[in-house]
């Protein structure tokens, strides 16, 4: 036995949504987003694991990460175990990875966009100089039909199409 079609009537809310998300800008950012968490997961091992152990070893041998000044409390042997222990700190080392985390990734968007840029002026620079021979083709009839509106009774050159245009067989 055959079952009735039952028409469903889809909300115009949720055909507006779909149409939202579809939308290029929406799976673009997304994307974005997601390439922006991997990305920040690279520059932080590149802070802690590269360049702090560098900084350190200039400036004696300091655990970068691990400077801080406390401002009440007893001073752990970490910045965690300080922490831990309920004392207030000043986590200047945290304020510094942070910054230079900062200062990587503006730079590496900086040089995406420069990239991008001389790009897009590559892309300007092989456009066609000149009119194309459609656009040719367009302006010698724009010439004719003036020609002729205004009265010109000259006959009119006639152009021999191009190879291929206007055979029949």
């Amino acid at each position: 036995m055959k079952k009735p079609n039952i028409p469903l009537h889809e909300p115009a809310w949720l055909r507006e949504f779909k149409a939202f998300i579809m939308r290029g800008n929406v799976v673009d950012l997304a994307v974005g987003i997601v390439i922006g968490a991997a990305f920040t997961g690279i520059v932080n091992s590149l802070v802690q694991d590269l360049i702090n152990p560098l900084i350190g070893l200039l400036i004696g041998g300091v655990d970068f990460s691990n400077v801080f000044f406390v401002l009440s409390g007893e001073r752990g042997p970490s910045l965690e175990a300080t922490r831990q222990s309920g004392a207030a700190v000043l986590a200047v080392g945290v304020f510094i990875n942070a910054i230079i985390k900062f200062l990587i990734v503006a730079l590496a968007i900086f040089w995406l966009l420069h990239l991008l840029k001389r790009l897009h002026l590559r892309h300007e620079n092989k456009a066609p100089s000149g009119p194309s021979a459609e656009e040719k083709l367009l302006m010698d009839i724009r010439d004719e039909l003036k020609a002729l509106r205004q009265g010109d009774t000259a006959p009119l050159p006639v152009r021999a199409a191009p190879a291929g245009e206007g055979d029949d067989g």
